[in-house]
């Protein structure tokens, strides 16, 4: 029995608007496409011209006859919390899943589970990566095909897992899991919906193009960004903690303690990047065979950003917009029109209530996000002024502290817990590249303080006063080069002048 035929033979055995948005569009219950991809930032697409040279054809194609989200956000970047936050709807200490190790609570219900009742069929096709290193079926899901932990991207013995049962990765990883998707896709009749969940190893680290798209930017000029500058304009009142960074695992200086090029990195990361943009343009062929091209939902995303030398970091788990935001593209011609940009604050915790939304399915309420179908409609309606974000302390990568951030229109406050050091503050208008940490600017602190008061209102709120501990697991990257940066000197501002001794 071919893999088709396997497949065939398997697949044959919160808010009130969002409600009545459902409603409007009648009994129809629309099939909708949720890839995912690792580690993509929000700027690598043709189309946003961070480097001039990157090419993302079908992804180009999204935004045009579809929507951009501009300011789309993760709340926790890393992949773990921010794929439980895409499928539970709830920032990552109301779901508890906060670190890549985390096992998944008992009673946790994804919302595929949601569209099973509601009459869908519903297909997961690649990384799941929460909990513990398995690639067993999980539940919401009539289709599996996933693999153990990161994966590889190159053919592995018993390297998928289909519905239970393992066989061969044949080839390349990203070609492999569209493949299987789309075979999934032509086992389902005309008339039963569906939800397909595409969820791509790439771009993740190690980057290993397919051989096709070896070598395609070889000859390019990478664009080195502003703020990998250790100090000066682009450095201002940087965090001692940040600035130490750059010599460590996730530092430009002794990144993943090796002399790794970060323009030769970002070169072959976009290598990398073109299966997953030859996988959308193979879905949108599939679905357009199928006759269902423009009453399709298909929604592209990136679980997290990546930073390639801002701040002299790389990798991701900071507050910053390489690290926490993300490309969002969707299309549906019936749903909307295409060419729309979208200027609000989006984010993962949404994409729950709006795929419930869309297959006009329950809503089970009580959730941290919200349907964006108005927003991308164009309608007028409520939206959120700004995002809580949080990351935790891992002893594995011990460079990167617990952070809170309020992520507003305009302005950005983070927060540090546990460290001796300075919070930021970035007003996103004037500094779009988080060069200038306004902190210590005395016009401002009425600023900081409203934007203090509202984070911490917003985790009470959420029940987000406390902060995880897990079990040490894994190895520690903490080495720093002994040739490289040296610790950072506290500012002047924290530098205070002898007092008389205090009596109290």
């Amino acid at each position: 029995m071919n893999r088709r035929e396997l497949l065939a033979s398997m697949a044959a055995g919160t808010l009130a608007n969002a409600h009545g948005a459902a409603r409007a569009q009648g009994t129809k219950r629309r099939n909708v496409i949720y890839i995912l991809s690792d580690d993509h930032r929000y700027d690598a697409m043709g189309f946003m011209k961070a480097q001039p040279w990157l090419e993302t054809p079908h992804m180009d194609r999204l935004a045009r006859e579809g929507v951009h989200f501009k300011n789309a956000f993760v709340t926790t970047a890393l992949c773990s919390p921010s794929r439980a936050s895409v499928l539970t709807g709830v920032y990552a200490h109301r779901h508890k899943i906060v670190d890549n190790n985390t096992p998944i609570p008992p009673g946790t219900t994804f919302f595929p589970a949601h569209l099973q009742k509601a009459g869908y069929k519903t297909g997961f096709f690649g990384k799941w990566h929460m909990g513990a290193e398995t690639d067993e079926p999980k539940p919401g899901f009539d289709q599996w095909v996933s693999f153990r932990g990161q994966g590889t991207y190159l053919p592995s013995r018993n390297g998928i897992n289909i519905n239970g049962k393992n066989v061969p990765q044949k080839g390349y990883i990203t070609d492999e899991l569209t493949n299987y998707a789309v075979d999934w896709m032509r086992t389902l009749p005309k008339e039963q919906p569906y939800f397909l969940y595409l969820s791509h190893k790439a771009v993740h680290a190690e980057f290993e193009p397919a051989p096709r798209h070896k070598g395609r930017y070889k000859d390019a000029k990478f664009v080195y960004p502003p703020t990998m500058a250790a100090s000066g304009e682009m450095a201002q009142h940087r965090p001692m903690w940040v600035q130490n960074q750059r010599n460590s695992w996730h530092g430009v200086d002794y990144p993943y303690h090796s002399t790794l090029d970060i323009g030769e990195y970002y070169k072959k990361y976009a290598e990398t990047l073109l299966g997953v943009d030859e996988s959308i343009g193979q879905v949108l062929d599939e679905v357009k065979r199928r006759g269902e091209l423009d009453s399709t939902l298909v929604i592209y995303m990136g679980d997290n950003g990546f930073a390639f030398g801002e701040h002299g970091l790389i990798d991701k788990r900071t507050a910053y917009e390489e690290s926490m935001r993300v490309p969002l593209l969707a299309r549906c011609p019936e749903l909307f029109q295409g060419g729309r940009t979208v200027p609000q604050v989006v984010a993962n915790l949404d994409i729950m209530p709006t795929v419930l939304d869309v297959c006009g399915a329950t809503n089970p309420g009580g959730l941290d996000g919200a349907s964006w179908l108005p927003l991308a409609q164009g309608r007028p309606t409520a939206w959120r002024k700004e995002l809580l974000y949080e990351y935790y302390w891992e002893r594995n990568f011990p460079q990167t502290p617990t952070m809170h951030a309020l992520r507003g229109d305009r302005y950005k406050f983070i927060r540090y817990q546990g460290i001796w050091d300075v919070d930021e503050l970035y007003d996103l208008q004037e500094d779009p590249q988080e060069s200038r940490n306004l902190i210590f600017s005395p016009q401002h602190q009425p600023i900081i303080k409203e934007m203090r008061a509202r984070l911490f209102d917003l985790l009470d709120q959420t029940g987000g006063m406390s902060i995880p501990l897990q079990p040490d697991r894994g190895a520690q990257m903490g080495l720093r080069s002994p040739e490289r940066g040296k610790a950072a000197e506290f500012p002047a501002e924290m530098k205070g002048k002898p007092q008389p001794p205090s009596h109290q």
